[in-house]
């Protein structure tokens, strides 16, 4: 399909992730996705986000083209040159707080004084569900519709949901920190619609709190409340993985799409010539020698281990997993960001380096997608962030999930337990347990059913991004009801 916006098409969308790299990641692909269907996009990252990106890309690596702009906009946090995440809860403080009056300017500019004189006005905006706070108050003002993007699965939506009731039941907060330990997370919950035989334990994790006056259980709550002003709502799954949430939550909101995996429905768009190709937000630097490392190893030999963008290990966590996976004998393919351990420097033990040798590769951050579709990877041990698991489905990559906070936790639920590609790391991290999951993964009878069943995913998955296929169709509806 021509990525060209389309003769006499006159949509412009403008696009804005929460300021994370996941969520980066799904709304530039949204946005791709949306440019190939011929609307004009504006796509709005943070100054910090986006300076970020100008320094490990070069100036001119987010210049505009063919109808598809970068923008920014201030999140009023302190000026920092850090090349890391920024802290969560000041993040969720500044989006309640600093960005709506931004973001209406950056609107009413876009409408009187367009940046590119071949923009015409904004027609709608695609808003991250998490930015509501700072979008909504713009789409009133100018009476734009509103679409809400989720980057979580519709199982850990439905958990954010419940956050109200659970206030209001007395099930949280916590009395104490005891009950993380006691039994209490043990607790049914059986009044959620399209979730069967889920604990608390279950639930995105940010109810574990003691506080009630806690930023990131409040912000989410509020956040998933809002959900209800948005003229639609997206989430990057697809219809047969998560049909009886997509049921339930479809009798509860007038508009629900499932568009996923985007991935796939962009590669199915997006011809290799195409400029759309060449668009990039990681925040950090990718080392493309992995792939060539990559193509020296055996089919299916080769572990991949990635703990996400935010997720943080202690420093014993890191020795940990770095024994238990020399222990494995296995190949490994490791990503450790400079800021992936806290308040210590990322320093293997000598024991390990001597263990792995010839048999690893180190990198600070790679292109996920392509490790994953590689032949010679075998496994995944994730944190469990929704974009890993959802790449990993549309890879056929089973897993092992070591979730860290919030929705990971419903996402590894889902993963192990109804999905059934995914074995889980709980509790405190040790060697031996590392071992026994990656040797179980790569070479057990428990790794070969899970690489069965995810490769029956990933064949439902292509199905559904087919162009008659669940969440193609989806799209198309989605867009022309908005052109209507």
């Amino acid at each position: 399909m021509d990525t060209q916006p389309a003769t006499g098409q006159r949509s412009h969308a403008v696009c804005i992730p929460s300021p994370y790299q996941s969520h980066i990641g799904a709304m530039l692909k949204l946005a791709k996705l949306l440019h190939t269907k011929g609307f004009y996009i504006s796509f709005v990252n943070t100054e910090y986000n986006h300076r970020r990106l100008l320094k490990l890309r070069g100036n001119r690596a987010l210049d505009d083209f063919h109808g598809f702009q970068f923008l920014t906009i201030a999140d009023g946090l302190p000026l920092t040159d850090a090349d890391s995440s920024q802290d969560l809860l000041a993040v969720c403080d500044a989006i309640r707080k600093n960005i709506s009056a931004p973001f209406s300017d950056l609107i009413s500019n876009l409408n009187h004084t367009p940046s590119r004189s071949d923009f015409p006005p904004v027609t709608c905006i695609f808003s991250d569900g998490f930015m509501s706070f700072a979008t909504n108050d713009a789409a009133q003002e100018f009476g734009i519709p509103i679409i809400s993007l989720w980057t979580i699965p519709a199982c850990a939506f439905m958990g954010f949901k419940q956050y109200r009731t659970l206030r209001e039941k007395g099930l949280t907060p916590l009395k104490d920190t005891s009950y993380l330990t006691n039994g209490y997370l043990d607790t049914v919950i059986d009044w959620i619609p399209g979730m069967k035989d889920i604990k608390l334990w279950d639930l995105p994790t940010f109810l574990r709190s003691t506080d009630p006056d806690d930023i990131v259980f409040n912000f989410t709550m509020d956040a998933t409340e809002r959900a209800n002003t948005a003229s639609a709502m997206i989430f990057h799954t697809f219809d047969a993985l998560e049909s009886e949430l997509l049921d339930a939550l479809s009798s509860m909101y007038p508009r629900v799409y499932a568009i996923g995996p985007l991935s796939l429905l962009l590669n199915k768009l997006v011809k290799e010539e195409s400029p759309l190709k060449s668009i990039d937000c990681n925040l950090w630097r990718e080392n493309r020698e992995c792939l060539r490392w990559l193509d020296s190893k055996e089919p299916n030999s080769v572990l991949y281990v990635n703990f996400g963008s935010i997720t943080v290990l202690t420093r014993e966590e890191l020795i940990e997993f770095a024994m238990g996976l020399a222990n494995s004998k296995h190949p490994l393919l490791w990503i450790i960001r400079p800021d992936l351990v806290t308040g210590d420097s990322t320093v293997l033990p000598q024991e390990f380096i001597e263990e792995t040798e010839g048999r690893i590769m180190l990198a600070g951050w790679c292109p996920q997608e392509a490790v994953l579709n590689h032949f010679s990877v075998g496994g995944f041990l994730t944190h469990c962030g929704w974009n890993s698991i959802i790449e990993s489905v549309s890879a056929g990559v089973p897993m092992i999930c070591w979730p860290s906070f919030g929705d990971q936790r419903t996402n590894c639920t889902y993963a192990c337990s109804k999905w059934e590609i995914g074995m889980e790391l709980s509790g405190v991290v040790n060697r031996e347990e590392v071992e026994r999951l990656v040797s179980e993964l790569m070479d057990g009878d428990k790794g070969k059913q899970m690489k069965k069943r995810i490769t029956e995913w990933k064949s439902i998955a292509q199905e559904a991004t087919d162009p008659n296929g669940s969440s193609s169709i989806n799209i198309d509806k989605l867009l022309n009801e908005l052109r209507t």
